[in-house]
């Protein structure tokens, strides 16, 4: 059986196909997971407790309030490492920051950017780096299950699920582990509204979206649903639609969609001015610079 649920169970149904990001998106997880699961164990697994501070601004930004919000977690790893690099406050402290080239390198060359595509790579190159960084994801997937339950989805993603699934085929597309997206989607019970559930085993979103939409859907039938630039950048590499959930304004942005631009999308009035005044509005909710370089 693949990790890859699209290629096991999954065909198309409907005319319309609709990709749906989770955390952040669907569910308010993404400040306990970062805040309390993620940061966390950066700090305990690389030796950065002299630099905590510095690391929860830099894991923080990176991860939840930037332009790179929702990225996958190991090159987002990297990019916090980068950016306490660069500060000053960290250099005067004398602390040795892990370089992880191996990772880096491991980044570089595979698109499956989840634990068991690290551990196959750890079983023929067993290098510290590596072996470091899938001890930090293993840790942050326990502080996940063990810390994260009981958050409902935003209010309007059951309307919104049910309203649709008459018309659409609706797939989770995240670079969250399938595992989490599979207990967070079934304790609500909103998994019965998806044909297929992707996390970062199935690859990336680009990948993911785009194998769906490869079951022939027409143009402007396919559309992104999500709260991160990476979201928007999947749904344009493959040439869907992209609605966006406005970080801080989800709620706002889920009763849009439920009341407008759910209709004009199943209506064909989605594509143009209406799409592309949403995009303006949410690119200008999240920043490339970080405030301690502004």
């Amino acid at each position: 059986m693949s990790d890859n649920p699209l290629d096991d169970n999954f065909e198309k149904k409907h005319e319309f196909l609709i990709g749906i990001d989770s955390d952040g998106c669907a569910f308010d997880t993404m400040e306990i997971k970062h805040k309390e699961c993620f940061i966390p164990n950066i700090v305990q697994t690389f030796s950065l407790q002299a630099i905590s501070k510095y690391t929860r601004e830099a894991a923080e930004f990176v991860n939840l309030y930037s332009k790179w919000r929702g990225i996958n977690r190991f090159p987002g790893l990297t990019m916090v490492l980068d950016l306490l690099e660069e500060r000053d406050e960290v250099k005067s402290r004398g602390i040795d920051l892990p370089e992880l080239k191996e990772l880096r390198s491991w980044i570089d060359r595979e698109t499956k950017l989840g634990n068991p595509a690290l551990i196959a790579e750890v079983e023929t190159n067993p290098h510290p780096d590596l072996k470091l960084a899938l001890e930090w994801s293993k840790a942050v997937n326990e502080s996940v299950d063990k810390m994260v339950h009981g958050v409902s989805p935003f209010p309007g993603v059951r309307e919104s699920l049910e309203k649709l699934a008459p018309v659409a085929d609706m797939i989770v597309c995240s670079a969250t582990p399938n595992a989490a997206l599979n207990k967070e989607w079934d304790e609500h019970n909103i998994s019965s509204f998806i044909s297929a559930i992707c996390g970062q085993e199935a690859g990336n979103k680009k990948e993911t979206l785009g194998q769906a939409a490869g079951f022939g859907y027409a143009e402007n039938h396919v559309l992104m649903i999500g709260d991160a630039p990476g979201d928007m950048n999947a749904a344009r590499a493959v040439g869907a639609l992209f609605y966006p959930i406005n970080p801080g304004k989800e709620e706002a942005s889920w009763s849009r969609f439920l009341d407008v631009a759910c209709d004009k999308f199943l209506k064909g009035e989605y594509a143009g001015d209406y799409e592309a005044s949403l995009i303006e509005e949410f690119d200008s909710y999240l920043p490339e610079i970080p405030p301690w370089k502004s």
